[in-house]
């Protein structure tokens, strides 16, 4: 007899660390002080955040999945961080194709937003209204690339680009690429040297790059050895230049199991905002109700 299907269910916490002092120690450490966004509801999950700050609120951007259609939205979410509490704003970006990874940074006096839209065959920008829940697509930063999980920092005078690509063979969980450009709105070049790195361990983005204080690029990658965003590790990055960058694998893994019980099977986003840092975690659930969401969601489709 056939098991049950597997589906897996995100959840996202607000550590009160900021990314610089995170690692396993400090995560187990402050385990009981992760300040969790409550269940979205059944077949429904959260993941990928990030976030923009304004003084005591956090605005984060998550993806938001529904078995029920299986595509993501993104979905912008408050947090006041003088009482620890979650509020869930709405929707705030839809696409007729799947979005995940709402990379957002504000750049002169404006909110932009890089979500993943690899179903599109691009990574685009998108600038944000007044509200926060007002995204227009800008331009496309690489178009024809369908790019995962883009991620983008200034840095030296440049700005620079780490990004997977879908391919065969899980090519976006093996291979990081890196561009360059002199602005966040390009124009934008790919380095000559791609892939600057390779291995499932360590080199799908998983969340925001800092500067380190030796001056080194970190950049949160996802460890994919035992599966889809099992854990999250750190690449060291120096040399950055328009044909690549020395790339150092570091050893330090975070894993579910450090910062919740019931979701203990991954961890794939580690997302700076001041002081604190962004988080999700994964459960892994076996349901035969999950068989017949799918047949209806088909059949949907063919009555139109």
């Amino acid at each position: 007899m056939f098991s049950a299907p597997r589906s897996e269910f995100w959840t996202v916490g607000l550590v009160p660390l900021p990314v610089a002092q995170l690692s396993p120690q400090t995560l187990a450490e402050v385990r009981e002080r992760i300040v969790w966004m409550p269940d979205p509801g059944p077949w429904r999950y959260c993941a990928d955040p990030f976030a923009l700050q304004d003084a005591d609120r956090l605005h984060v951007f998550v993806e938001a999945y529904d078995y029920r259609t299986k595509r993501g939205v993104i979905e912008h979410h408050e947090v006041d961080l003088e009482h620890g509490r979650w509020s869930r704003i709405g929707t705030a970006l839809v696409q007729p194709f799947h979005l995940s990874y709402p990379f957002v940074l504000r750049h002169q006096g404006r909110n932009w937003m890089i979500p993943e839209s690899a179903k599109a065959g691009e990574i685009a920008l998108y600038s944000a209204g007044p509200t926060l829940m007002d995204w227009q697509r800008e331009c496309a930063l690489l178009p024809g690339v369908p790019g995962v999980d883009a991620t983008v920092l200034e840095h030296n005078g440049r700005w620079w680009m780490f990004y997977a690509i879908y391919g065969k063979g899980s090519r976006d969980r093996r291979e990081l690429h890196m561009a360059w450009a002199p602005d966040l709105l390009g124009p934008w070049q790919t380095c000559s040297n791609n892939p600057i790195h390779t291995g499932l361990g360590s080199s799908r983005p998983a969340g925001t790059p800092w500067v380190a204080e030796d001056g080194s690029i970190r950049l949160p990658v996802q460890d994919c050895r035992g599966g889809y965003g099992v854990a999250t590790s750190w690449l060291r990055l120096t040399d950055l230049s328009p044909r690549g960058a020395q790339v150092q694998a570091l050893p330090d893994r975070l894993t579910g199991a450090m910062a919740h019980s019931s979701f203990s099977e991954g961890l794939h986003t580690v997302a700076a905002c001041g002081d604190w840092t962004l988080i999700d975690v994964k459960r892994i659930e076996r349901s035969r109700y999950r068989q017949w969401l799918d047949l209806k969601r088909r059949f949907r489709r063919l009555v139109g």
